[in-house]
């Protein structure tokens, strides 16, 4: 039995802004849904690496270790080891007739400054599509009660017009208005969770490269890492 109620129904005799408000809706959940399942997959990948850095540290020397890394191009440990071993090289290669900005640092400070901007680099990586999450979450339900509101004003108009306010007239507008308010909150939903899901994730990922960072740190300076415990 064909009902004149429903989703469809809501589409085909909706007027531009309706579309419009269910195809932005549309839109935003598509891409909510591919930056979740892309950085899920990243992070995925990236935690696979972290198994790496014991054979880095068990290497005999540093360049070996850093061919011990596998994916360089998109590697974390190997860009921030091998950032390092620049800034190491850069630093030790100055001479004073050619004095630089950076050798009023010592050399402590000068590979702390450089790991930390490594590791932000990393880190603002890390951040990619979260904006959008958390936009898409904020304002999706604004956009649903947006375009419910709008159904119902021309659902009313169209009761107004024809005379009659009986209940089966009335609900299948404002029924079909409000499902502008349900699809809001789907949208908004996934976005919301995956934007936490993934901050959270991307902290505690950030937090092992601190410590990766510290021990690179330790080992340049002192030539040796200091392991946990000590």
């Amino acid at each position: 039995m064909n009902t004149p109620f429903g989703i469809v129904n809501l589409w085909l005799d909706g007027d531009l802004v309706i579309r419009f408000v269910a195809l932005l809706l549309l839109f935003c959940s598509i891409v909510t849904w591919v930056i979740l399942l892309s950085r899920l997959w990243d992070l995925r990948k990236l935690g696979k690496l972290k198994s790496q850095l014991e054979n880095f540290w068990r290497a005999t020397s540093f360049d070996q270790g850093l061919h011990s890394f596998s994916e360089h191009a998109l590697n974390p440990y190997y860009q921030i080891a091998k950032s390092a071993l620049d800034a190491s090289a850069h630093h030790q290669s100055q001479s004073t007739n050619h004095r630089e900005l950076l050798q009023t640092l010592n050399y402590s400070e000068w590979m702390a400054r450089s790991l930390k901007n490594s590791i932000d680099g990393v880190a603002a990586k890390l951040q990619k599509g979260l904006t959008f999450l958390g936009s898409t979450g904020a304002i999706a339900p604004f956009i649903g009660l947006f375009g419910t509101v709008w159904g119902i004003y021309h659902a009313l108009i169209a009761i107004s017009s024809s005379g009659s306010a009986q209940i089966d007239q009335v609900a299948g507008p404002i029924g079909e208005s409000l499902i502008m308010t349900a699809l809001g909150l789907a949208v908004a939903i996934p976005a919301v969770l995956g934007f936490n899901a993934l901050n959270r994730a991307n902290k505690l990922f950030v937090a092992d490269l601190n410590r990766f960072g510290n021990d690179l740190l330790a080992y340049f300076v002192t030539g040796a890492r200091v392991k946990s415990g000590e």
